[in-house]
């Protein structure tokens, strides 16, 4: 059995795995891969299917499987599998970081301080302390972000057309009570028909004015040219976001040029521990493969 590891993986990885095939990072022999480990990078269409005549499992290192076509894997007999138990706290844990990074106004500061400019006056911070949180999503991740929130005195609601009740929040709300009601705003939802471009012009203008709205989940629920021009017109304060459309972003993305815009490359779920969980997991799958008793996953 040759697994194939298409992106990047923890270090330790390719040796654990030695014990249940051959491993290789040869992109060009994927013609022969019966395993292929994916994570954001590495787009599994229907094309790159069509050229892994010997797939069997498609195993993607994170949350959700935007990059992987699953009906295309459906129709070869490919198990489709993803880690999403993994990485609940890693992103939580960025998602806090931008929350607060965007509300004391760090990124602006240490830009200033690295330029040799003293904004000591220019610079306005707000508290998290007594302010709604809205969470648009409500799974594995929003959880944590909530539990966290929580503990910064912040009031949690959250949106989630899928759950209709939760121990995790303050309350459950309609969207648009969500909108008009929170003070931060952060993503947890997967990329669907429903949910690109959720976040538009007309939702946008709903908000509260100087809203503070997290991304760590998908960058194609926002609509970027929405965004840029509530970043100029302060109908947004901030726009923290740790996801793009693509990896990396063009020259050319006006959200790179913006100082209302906090951004990370794509770290989320890059933590020692997170890849090492996925590792577990990975390891674990491959052996249920190897051994007849994995389910068929997403395909």
């Amino acid at each position: 059995m040759l697994i194939l590891i298409s992106d990047a993986f923890d270090a330790s990885l390719p040796g654990r795995l030695a014990e249940l095939g051959e491993v290789t990072d040869d992109k060009d022999r994927l013609a022969d891969a019966e395993v292929v480990l994916v994570r954001s990078k590495t787009k599994c269409t229907a094309d790159y299917i069509d050229h892994a005549p010997e797939l069997k499992l498609i195993i993607r290192g994170g949350v959700g499987l935007d990059n992987v076509d699953i009906e295309a894997a459906a129709k070869k007999g490919i198990a489709v599998h993803n880690t999403p138990e993994a990485s609940s706290i890693a992103v939580a844990e960025l998602a806090m970081a931008l929350m607060l990074g965007a509300a004391c106004n760090v990124g602006r500061g240490h830009v200033g301080m690295s330029e040799g400019r003293w904004l000591k006056k220019e610079l306005e911070r707000v508290e998290l302390n007594g302010k709604t949180l809205g969470l648009l999503g409500i799974g594995r991740i929003g959880r944590e972000v909530a539990l966290r929130a929580r503990a910064f005195g912040m009031r949690v609601v959250a949106h989630d057309p899928f759950v209709s009740e939760s121990d995790a929040v303050d309350a459950l709300v309609s969207l648009e009570a969500l909108l008009e009601s929170a003070h931060v705003i952060s993503l947890h939802t997967p990329l669907t028909d429903d949910t690109r471009g959720l976040l538009d012009t007309e939702r946008l203008d709903r908000c509260q004015r100087g809203v503070i709205v997290v991304n760590t989940g998908r960058a194609e629920v926002v609509d970027e040219a929405a965004m840029v021009a509530a970043l100029e017109n302060g109908q947004v304060g901030c726009y923290a976001t740790d996801v793009w459309i693509s990896d990396p972003p063009p020259d050319d993305c006006p959200l790179l040029d913006s100082e209302r815009v906090l951004m990370t490359p794509h770290i989320g779920a890059s933590t020692t521990e997170n890849l090492l969980r996925i590792g577990d997991i990975i390891f674990d799958k491959i052996s249920a493969y190897k051994a007849g008793t994995l389910d068929g996953g997403a395909a």
